[in-house]
């Protein structure tokens, strides 16, 4: 299996997409993502993602180029259009702006409509904290999903991710989670390596529970987050397809969209509108002593707070590299033949 240095990881993504047409600023931005993805350790999320755009781009549904339209701006809040987009390209100029009214009245609430697939959700609120704003955001599937309600056996929600984040000296707490047991990605890493998943993940079509990543492609469903109390999972999705697709605009239920299509919530807070920059520092300071003297169980060296896994993850692979597995590679290179593109890596 290869292993790719972060500039090599980058290099791939920026040059697969602008051999499939995509323009070198907008390919930037959405190789950036994946590569970042990768060094966090979501790899669900990284490069493996360039052959489901490309897919996408061939069959109309990613149309690179478009506009980013603002339908409502007001101080608070905006609703805009991406106009189908790549996603990260859209999430990241909505940020920008929701950014930008969060320090001028507090806090903003920022909509997108007919948004691709906007990656790790993370990093949109890890950028956010670490520009001194709280946040939390969420996405849906305004089309087809993979998810089951609880006590179904049929897909009809989508992974409907949340993040929430919130500024932790020069870094951030980063809450990133799907409502569903894992993320669909999550299956298609361990479906490429030939591995199995946990229990209670996912059902087969017949709705059996099953630990094949290829049943889930096979017509099964992932499940809601929960285990014996999925129904909290299940809750929670349902509520951020309120949010995400019935008050964005984009939708639910929609047919004429491929899985993966997102509706976007933003909601930021300006923290130093809220609390002194000292006194904030000081309570969180405490907040994380108290947390992290907690008495352990048996074998467990540390307690670690939400979006610690990640920023040690990330020094980790800068160092060591990413390994991309066999499947994933072959998939990429074929992929890059195709299009006429050398990676030279």
């Amino acid at each position: 299996m290869p292993t790719l240095n972060a500039e090599q990881l980058y290099e791939v993504g920026l040059r697969v997409l602008m051999g499939a047409g995509v323009s070198e600023e907008e390919a930037s931005v959405v190789a950036e993502e994946l590569q970042e993805a990768n060094l966090v350790g979501h790899d669900s999320h990284g490069v493996m993602r360039l052959m489901q755009y490309c897919e996408l781009m061939d069959q109309g549904f990613v149309k690179h180029g478009t506009e980013f339209e603002i339908i409502t701006d007001a101080p608070s809040f905006l609703i805009a259009d991406g106009h189908f987009n790549f996603g990260q390209v859209s999430a990241l100029k909505a940020l920008d702006l929701g950014i930008e009214k969060a320090r001028a009245v507090g806090t903003a609430t920022i909509m997108i409509r007919n948004c691709n697939h906007v990656g790790r959700l993370g990093s949109y609120s890890q950028k956010a904290a670490k520009s001194g704003l709280a946040s939390m955001m969420a996405v849906n599937a305004p089309g087809p999903g993979g998810v089951a309600p609880y006590g179904g056996m049929e897909r009809k929600l989508g992974t409907n991710p949340i993040s929430m984040s919130a500024p932790w000296g020069d870094e951030a707490f980063v809450l990133d989670m799907t409502t569903s047991a894992t993320a669909e990605g999550k299956l298609r890493v361990a479906f490429q390596k030939g591995e199995s998943v946990p229990e209670g993940m996912i059902i087969d079509k017949d709705g059996n529970a099953t630990t094949n990543p290829g049943d889930f492609y096979d017509g099964g469903c992932l499940l809601p987050l929960g285990g014996p109390l999925a129904f909290k999972g299940y809750g929670m999705s349902v509520m951020i397809d309120m949010f995400a697709g019935a008050l964005s605009g984009s939708g639910l239920c929609r047919t004429d969209l491929p899985r993966g299509a997102n509706g976007v919530w933003m909601y930021l807070v300006d923290v130093s509108q809220f609390a002194s920059a000292e006194d904030y520092s000081a309570l969180i300071e405490q907040y994380v002593a108290s947390i992290k003297g907690t008495k352990k169980l048996p074998g467990v060296d540390e307690i670690l707070l939400p979006g610690e896994i990640e920023l040690r993850r990330r020094q980790e692979r800068v160092e060591s590299g990413v390994v991309i597995p066999d499947e994933t590679w072959r998939q990429i290179t074929e992929l890059a033949s195709s299009l006429n593109v050398e990676l030279n890596v």
